[in-house]
């Protein structure tokens, strides 16, 4: 776990998620987060945030393979929507 954040917010900075990747020595990773509200849709804030983690990702050189968002019964993959490439 690298944050934990409040039912409306949370703080994610690059240094902390990507360290425990940089310790480890990875090559890539995938993010992922839950939504309190249960609906999985990505928020400007959840699409902002992604973008600073790719873009951190490719100074360090260490991929980022998906951002997932848990609902209740559903989750949403960057990914899968095609988002990771069009974010920076």
């Amino acid at each position: 776990m690298v944050s934990q954040g409040s039912l409306s917010a949370s703080i994610v900075s690059s240094r902390e998620a990507y360290k425990p990747a940089i310790i480890s020595s990875s090559a890539a990773v995938i993010f992922v987060h839950a939504h309190p509200s249960g609906d999985p849709a990505p928020s400007r804030e959840d699409r902002d945030c992604t973008a600073r983690l790719v873009k951190a990702g490719e100074i360090l050189g260490i991929r980022v393979l998906d951002h997932i968002i848990i609902g209740d019964v559903d989750f949403y993959s960057f990914a899968d929507a095609g988002l990771l490439t069009d974010l920076t």
